[in-house]
């Protein structure tokens, strides 16, 4: 053999560089996954990284071994589950006193009870008891079940022998069915129009409607929303005129409930609600057309008013009229004629002049 024509040997890798060793690595994702999946999940990413970046395999090759590293994470989990399992099982037996498999009373105590409480602390003190959980939805729509923090226990059945529970569970906020697969029962909506704002919300109550869904709005153009706390300050002042949705319809927790108000007191004089809601006014001088018509009145009054003293009296008292009072306003609103007075609901005197827009308004006098 020509000691000049011999292959110089290969360059040998470190050891931690070798298949072997990262086919341990591998091995430990497994292994540390049975005792804690958290730490598992770190050393699935490690050994991942040491794949791709350490062995001078194949692309092909790096990437089966990261999915066999998905794969050796979940069965270290699963195996890690029947560990506790066993653990658990084992500790009830030590704690009563017995080495015996057979079933003994502390084996067979019935399931607390978990209804009413959220599906993933229901299922999480299940599994402290020995018991391996189930979900479905307990309504005819047959959802699936994903973030368990957001759905309530509505019924349970235990199986105390094979140690397994099903929960039965409804969204958060929905009702309960009456019986596991049957419908929601929803609320349905009464009849509050022409009510008062305090009525109303003894009926909505009553119907379990949840009042944090009720919305508020005023029914004449020149008077204000009330808030809860307003209306409810004043209610038996404030009065229901229209109402959404419909007596009679379901509210699910997504509906919207609004209540539109009209308010009126002895000084008012008008105390019935509007045919239609936004198109009148509580005060017509508060109507921009009312001028229009005031104006058409006056020019009439001059015409038949031209002859007599009874003429010109008609005239004078109309003339005076014209700009006088018109009751109670609402400060802001539009006005009509120029010069007009009156006052607002707490008595404060107001008179009718040009605002910042140019138009008449309302003005504390």
């Amino acid at each position: 053999m020509n000691p000049y024509n011999t292959p110089a040997p290969a360059p040998s890798r470190p050891w931690w560089k070798t298949t072997p060793a990262l086919l341990g690595v591998l091995a430990l994702v497994a292994l540390i996954s049975a005792f804690s999946v958290g730490l598992g999940f770190l050393a699935m990413i490690a050994a991942i990284v040491a794949v791709w970046w350490l062995p001078p395999w194949r692309w092909f090759a790096k990437l089966g071994a990261t999915f066999g590293a998905f794969i050796l994470l979940t069965i270290g989990a699963s195996m890690g589950g029947q560990l506790e399992d066993s653990g658990t099982e084992e500790a009830k037996g030590s704690k009563s006193g017995t080495a015996s498999a057979s079933p003994t009373e502390s084996a067979l105590a019935k399931a607390a009870d978990y209804t009413g409480r959220p599906l993933d602390d229901a299922e999480k003190h299940a599994r402290s008891a020995g018991y391996t959980p189930s979900r479905h939805d307990a309504a005819d729509e047959d959802r699936s079940i994903i973030m368990r923090s957001g759905w309530v226990v509505c019924f349970q059945e235990a199986d105390t022998a094979a140690r397994t529970i099903d929960f039965a569970a409804v969204k958060s906020g929905e009702p309960c069915p009456e019986k596991d697969g049957g419908p929601l029962p929803w609320p349905k909506m009464p009849d509050v129009v022409g009510v008062t704002y305090d009525s109303a919300v003894a009926k909505l109550k009553k119907a379990d409607i949840d009042l944090d869904q009720v919305e508020l709005d005023d029914v004449y153009l020149d008077i204000d929303s009330p808030s809860a706390e307003e209306a409810a300050e004043d209610g038996d002042e404030w009065r229901v005129c229209f109402q959404s949705p419909d007596e009679g319809t379901e509210v699910t927790g997504t509906t919207s409930v609004r209540l539109d108000l009209g308010r009126w007191t002895e000084n008012d004089s008008v105390r019935d609600c509007p045919s239609e809601k936004d198109t009148t006014y509580k005060i017509p001088a508060n109507d921009p057309d009312y001028e229009d018509d005031r104006d058409r009145d006056s020019n009439d009054g001059g015409t038949t008013g031209s002859g007599g003293s009874s003429g010109g009296s008609s005239s004078s008292s109309g003339g005076s009229t014209g700009g006088g009072s018109v009751g109670t306003v609402h400060p802001g609103a539009f006005c009509s004629p120029a010069g007009a007075v009156g006052v607002t609901e707490a008595g404060t005197p107001m008179v009718c002049g040009p605002g910042s827009d140019g138009r008449n308004r309302w003005r504390s006098g």
